[in-house]
């Protein structure tokens, strides 16, 4: 027999690998192996077994590593459809669906010696009274870790050995798992009540579980993911139950012994998320361990996560976008909640979105895909409209409270103060509603999609603007640290108390536009008294600051919670009965056809935080451009007349959903390099797909953001309705395209910004 493998280097195809005697037992679809290549030893992934090949004298594999088919064949299978849609390696796509800690050739688990008293046989040997005391906390204990003995006992491990020596006790090494929700406790919670829309969307979703049959075939051809039906999109106002629905389908999944995967788009969401999935899980006849994927968990934590996913105690999975992945098997049910979230896009090879991903899993693995939101992507909705997905609606709030009151604030006016026209930070109105909510010991929440102090640093007489040398963008002033930032490639420098201008040197240097960290010294000054506290990148650094932060807020320890957008969605407070959005217009204007339906979603998100208890929420919008249909549909809550008046400037223009998008990016040192380069580009383009119909080329243009850590950049955009198709061409072009070596080329299919 011999193995295909698939290597961790990417050369984007297979090695043939004889299988000695010593391992054909282990050797299977999925097993990671280490094989020879050249002068080197590496890793691979065995990608399919064979009976022949086309080469001669096969070198063998060295040897089998880690337990056996840690890559299932369905996400194996799952992987190459990746890397054919989205252009890249297939080693690339394999990588992405192992994290890398289980990955490692070493055995990744972590040991504790645990001591254990052992049956007595006769009188105890002679003992000194150190030795005896010691024995005694055993004999109470039974077995406890070394570790913890020694610290009880006050004495050393010496001393404990000594009574290993005497046949009382055995020290042996035990793995110990490492469990990130280890010191919380669950209260177990019981299903709630479901008015006659929950229920109904349950009922719908519980009877395709049933119909669920066998899996298709694992060499499925390459498809894209607008082509797969049996999904549902969940389209329900914030604060309609959602959760509750995913809750008891998940439950009717794990009575059919299948299990689920739950993605959440921000790490924020997960803590709040894993609670009530935890609780309502921790006991009963489904009672099953949930585990838990994402970035901030430590590597041995989603080492041991992902183990218990693969050997099935785990049955239910939490996540960011990379769990989509989890060897959950066999696999009954998916849940994207806030399915139009940007982050589930991978903004590094391969650039997957995992919202299409759970489509196309659920589709090769007969499972059932259900996609949530309170403003869904206009692809998502368009496809349910048309048939692809099952819509299914929840128009109203489970708790009979109204959508909260939203009112417009005309920063052109309302916003300026009497001191030179400035704009203030906030409108009287919305400061006059934040006082009153103090007054009436209610909660607040205000949002900007902008950290740090200042946006800008200027200099009024000579029009100095501190920019980043390496990016094409201006730096961001930080308070707190006296320095100037850059968002994108992080550098910084110590914030000037004068122009930098050699000509200039003006002491009266400005800052301007502003950040969640002006916003929040603003508010201790007018504040003084309430509890204020600010939740984003900056402030949030270690893993556990989430979940602190946010409980603090919901027992109500905190009056005023400042934040980016990882406070605008999921998150159930019933005491917040007042919502600011500090400024609207921060995505609105952006280069992006996507840029309307952004500030839509993101301000209706924004304002579904306020009025989920008894009282009666309101929103406060405070914006230039009051008028913009963006602004005004969400004021009103009206996805779908948003939705009617963009898919017309969608269909005219021949954007998504009624074309795919392919974004080419060269990027290099010499911008003219660049430029050139990417014209030539075009031209092979224009020549490779001469006879195709419905193609649409745009460029080679400058990139909106034309200059990123040191790097010029320039795009060509495709459109086309057959995406599946562009993609095999564009990969099997991209090998005969040669690039100046310091010009290097991305490909993004389905991207979710063209910035």
């Amino acid at each position: 027999m011999i193995a295909r493998v698939t290597l961790e280097i990417a050369l984007r195809r297979d090695f043939d690998y004889s299988i000695p005697e010593e391992w054909a037992d282990r050797v299977e679809v999925g097993s990671r192996v280490k094989v020879p290549f050249g002068a080197r030893q590496v890793l691979g992934v065995v990608t399919a077994l064979v009976s022949d090949s086309t080469h001669t004298n096969l070198k063998p594999i060295s040897r089998v590593v880690g337990e056996p088919g840690l890559v299932t064949p369905e996400v194996l299978g799952l992987a190459r459809w990746m890397a054919e849609y989205y252009c890249c390696p297939i080693e690339l796509a394999l990588k992405s669906v192992l994290p890398e800690s289980v990955r490692r050739e070493k055995d990744g688990w972590r040991e504790r010696l645990l001591v254990r008293i052992l049956p007595a046989v006769g009188e105890l040997p002679p003992l000194t009274k150190r030795q005896e005391m010691i024995w005694r906390i055993i004999e109470e204990w039974r077995e406890i870790p070394l570790q913890e003995l020694v610290r009880v006992g006050e004495t050393t491990a010496e001393t404990i050995r000594k009574l290993e020596d005497k046949g009382l006790v055995s020290i042996t090494a035990e793995r110990m798992e490492r469990d990130p929700y280890a010191n919380e406790v669950v209260v177990a919670s019981e299903p709630l009540t479901l008015n006659p829309r929950q229920a109904e969307a349950l009922k719908a979703i519980t009877d395709a579980l049933d119909l669920r049959t066998v899996p298709v075939d694992s060499g499925a051809p390459v498809m894209a993911p607008s082509t797969f039906s049996g999904a549902f999109l969940l389209h329900g106002v914030t604060g309609s139950g959602k959760t509750e629905v995913y809750l008891q389908a998940l439950a009717h999944a794990l009575e059919r012994g299948m299990g689920g995967i739950v993605l959440v788009p921000e790490i924020s969401l997960t803590p709040q998320t894993v609670e009530r999935f935890k609780a309502r899980f921790s006991s009963g006849k489904l009672r099953t361990l949930v585990a838990v994927l994402h970035s901030h968990l430590s590597a041995g934590e989603r080492h041991d996560e992902w183990h218990k996913i693969r050997t099935g105690r785990a049955r239910i999975v939490i996540g960011a976008r990379s769990a989509i992945f989890a060897p959950v098997s066999p696999l009954g049910l998916i849940i994207v909640d806030e399915e139009h979230e940007g982050s589930y896009k991978q903004e590094e090879t391969p650039r997957y979105h995992a919202r299409d991903v759970a489509v196309v899993r659920a589709q090769r693995e007969r499972a059932i895909v259900v996609l949530g939101s309170a403003t869904p992507s206009l692809e998502s909705y368009h496809n349910a409209r048309r048939g692809k997905y099952r819509l299914i609606e929840l128009p109203d709030r489970v708790t009979d409270t109204h959508l909260p009151l939203v009112r417009i604030l005309d920063l052109r006016e309302a916003g300026k103060t009497g001191k030179g026209g400035t704009p203030a930070v906030f409108a009287p109105r919305l400061r006059e509603a934040i006082t009153q909510r103090l007054e009436r010991k209610e909660q607040t929440i205000l949002f900007l999609n902008r950290r740090g102090f200042s946006s800008s640093l200027l200099c009024e007489k000579c029009g100095y603007v501190a920019g980043c040398p390496n990016c094409s963008v201006s730096l961001t002033y930080h308070r707190a640290a006296q320095r100037l930032l850059c968002h994108i490639c992080a550098y910084e420098e110590p914030a000037p108390t004068r122009c930098p201008q050699p000509s200039c040197g003006n002491p009266a240097v400005r800052y301007g536009g502003l950040g969640t960290e002006r916003v929040e010294a603003t508010l201790k000054r007018l504040y003084p008294q309430a509890s204020i506290q600010r939740m984003d990148s900056d402030t949030l650094k270690n893993k556990d600051d989430y979940r602190r932060v946010l409980t603090d807020f919901r027992t109500g320890k905190i009056d005023i919670l400042v934040g980016t957008q990882m406070i605008a969605k999921g998150l159930h407070f019933p005491n917040v009965t007042l919502v600011g959005i500090v400024h609207a217009d921060l995505s609105l204007h952006l280069p992006d056809f996507r840029a309307g339906e952004r500030t839509f979603q993101l301000l209706t998100q924004v304002s579904g935080r306020a009025g989920r208890g008894d009282v009666e929420g309101e929103v406060f919008v405070q914006t230039f451009t009051p008028f913009h249909p963006a602004i005004q549909y969400a004021r009103r809550h009206d996805f779908l007349g948003f939705y009617e008046q963009e898919i017309e400037f969608r269909e005219q223009l021949l954007y998504p959903p009624f074309a795919r998008i392919a974004l080419l990016t060269l990027k290099g040192r010499n911008e003219d390099k660049v430029r050139f380069t990417t014209e030539h580009l075009r031209k092979e383009l224009d020549r490779w797909f001469a006879s195709w119909r419905e193609l649409i080329i745009a460029g080679p243009a400058p990139a909106p953001l034309a200059r990123a850590e040191g790097y010029f950049r320039y795009q060509i955009m495709i459109r086309t309705k057959a995406m599946s198709r562009l993609s095999l061409e564009l990969a099997k072009h991209q090998e005969e395209l040669s690039l100046p070596e310091d010009i290097s080329m991305i490909i993004d299919i389905d991207p979710a910004s063209l910035s």
